[in-house]
């Protein structure tokens, strides 16, 4: 791992607005972008279809270190995720794909094969790296670490916008069950919980504007370290 390449990780649970956020403080600082939700989602994804059982976890392993996974940036502002040569985009952001990734990462050996390719991204001039565990597992030594939070009910509200525009028929009263369930089982798994790293900057995203939240993270990243 380069630990002379600076890194800021944002954490966060599901609809707290780290990918985005992440993907325009990556864009304003010219460093590289890492969805690390993406890499679990893949392999959620292809497991899927292999008809593989999510509760095998030799098996998901097996799908982890054969499963291709590929970003493709056209310009439109959120890059391609290509599966085994497949673009998988739009299948990678449907409530389904998200129960697989975060039923596949309360699995250690699956986090374990993912963790050495997550960190392979870090790259100069520097790096963006959105997940769960990012400022906690991924990259402990990060220089800047950013944990968003956000009211569950927005986050719903959030998410049932964004997939209304693709067309997705959702309701957000299924959506807050899902988000509240999803939750609890990413707080109370065994290996990496949901949680800020202890020197992590909390930032309350509820009600606030794109823009203001990413000139906050800015903000942490401008702080002199130490």
């Amino acid at each position: 791992m380069n630990s002379s390449v600076p890194v800021l990780t944002i954490d966060g649970p599901s609809g707290s607005g780290k990918g985005t956020i992440s993907r325009l403080v990556a864009t304003r600082l010219g460093w590289h972008y890492l969805d690390s939700g993406a890499l679990y989602r893949a392999v959620g994804i292809a497991a899927g279809w292999s008809d593989l059982d999510l509760s095998d976890a030799s098996a998901l392993v097996r799908c982890t270190f054969d499963t291709e996974v590929g970003f493709r940036d056209d310009g439109d502002g959120e890059p391609r995720v290509i599966v085994n040569g497949v673009d998988a985009t739009l299948e990678l952001r449907t409530e389904t794909a998200g129960a697989a990734a975060s039923a596949i990462a309360a699995i250690p050996e699956v986090r374990s094969a993912l963790k050495e390719r997550q960190r392979a991204f870090r790259q100069p001039p520097g790096l963006v790296a959105d997940g769960r565990d990012m400022g906690t597992v991924i990259f402990p030594d990060a220089a800047h670490k950013v944990f968003l939070t956000a009211s569950a009910e927005e986050r719903a509200e959030r998410r049932y916008k964004q997939l209304k525009d693709k067309g997705v028929s959702v309701t957000i009263d299924g959506l807050l069950r899902e988000i509240l369930a999803r939750d609890a089982r990413d707080a109370s798994r065994a290996v990496a919980p949901l949680r800020p790293a202890t020197d992590a900057v909390l930032i309350d995203t509820t009600g606030l504007p794109i823009d203001v939240v990413v000139a906050r993270v800015l903000d942490v990243v401008s702080r002199p370290i130490g």
